[in-house]
């Protein structure tokens, strides 16, 4: 991605932060990570992030999707044997969030699985999350989510996060951004 095209993109995070009466710093602001997963499609699959504390006992981040975005699907496994990866909590703060999970699979899901990368999405147990409603997902267990048409902002609460530890299904997926000048 290009470093303008993050630029952007972290303004248009500002605003769907602001539509959910969020507030963040002048720093947060100039730190949001704008992600496309490597995959070049931001529109349709990627994430912005503004992390607020990320130490050796918890984590807690915004996540920002625009419209119909798409974090792919994903685990997060033991680090060792002691630590058995991470557990989340996400909370819908304003949109409408479509999470994925393992489990019984919905007939007509309510996400638009990204055509290109169709055979990388594998979990279709449905939870719906509206402003107010949160979900969570243990350790090592596969996810993804979509925003709905307007967007959404989640809050995540979890264990520590090391993103370079996320086992994605699509074995194309980059988390780290590559940003190009």
């Amino acid at each position: 991605m290009k470093s303008s095209e993050v630029r952007t993109l972290q303004k248009k995070t500002l605003q769907f932060l602001k539509k959910a009466h969020l507030v963040v710093t002048p720093k947060e602001s100039r730190t949001i990570e704008v992600t496309d997963m490597g995959l070049g499609m931001i529109d349709e699959i990627g994430l912005e992030l503004v992390v607020y504390e990320n130490n050796d006992r918890y984590c807690a981040k915004e996540i920002v999707l625009l419209p119909r975005q798409t974090c792919p699907e994903h685990r997060h496994p033991p680090r060792d044997e002691r630590n058995p990866g991470k557990q989340e909590t996400f909370r819908c703060r304003w949109g409408i969030v479509y999470l994925y999970v393992e489990g019984p699979p919905v007939r007509k899901p309510k996400a638009i699985v990204p055509n290109t990368r169709k055979e990388h999405f594998t979990v279709f147990r449905e939870v719906v999350l509206k402003p107010g409603d949160q979900y969570t997902l243990p350790p090592n267990t596969l996810h993804w989510f979509q925003a709905g048409p307007n967007g959404a902002v989640v809050s995540e609460f979890s264990s520590p996060s090391d993103d370079a530890s996320d086992v994605f299904t699509d074995p194309l997926i980059q988390r780290m951004p590559v940003i190009t000048q």
